[in-house]
C-alpha cells in the first residue's frame, strides 16, 4: 500500500474536524443571545451542563452536514449571496 494514502485521509481528518470545531463555535456565539434569555434563573452548574449538551448536539449535526455535503452547499450558497451583494 502507498503511504500517501495515509498521509492524504490524516489531513482530510484534520481538516474536518477543524471545520467541524469552528461550525461548533460559530453556531454558540450565535446562538447563546436567544436561549439567554431563557437561561437567566438556572443555576450556574445546569448552564454548563447544558452548554456542554447544546456543543455536542451542534458537533453532532455539524459532523452529519459535513458527511452528507450539506455543510459545502450551505457555504457555497452564502459564498454566491454575498458575491450578489457585493456586485448590487
Amino acid at each position: 500500500m502507498c503511504p500517501l494514502r495515509f498521509i492524504l485521509v490524516f489531513f482530510s481528518a484534520v481538516l474536518a474536524g477543524y471545520f467541524a470545531w469552528r461550525t461548533v463555535r460559530s453556531s454558540q456565539e450565535t446562538g447563546l443571545s436567544l436561549e439567554d434569555s431563557n437561561l437567566e434563573n438556572v443555576p450556574s452548574k445546569d448552564k454548563q451542563e447544558l452548554n456542554f449538551k447544546r456543543m455536542i448536539r451542534d458537533g453532532f449535526w455539524g459532523f452529519v452536514d459535513m458527511a452528507s455535503g450539506r455543510y459545502l452547499w450551505r457555504n457555497l450558497r452564502e459564498m454566491k449571496n454575498n458575491e450578489k451583494m457585493k456586485s448590487c
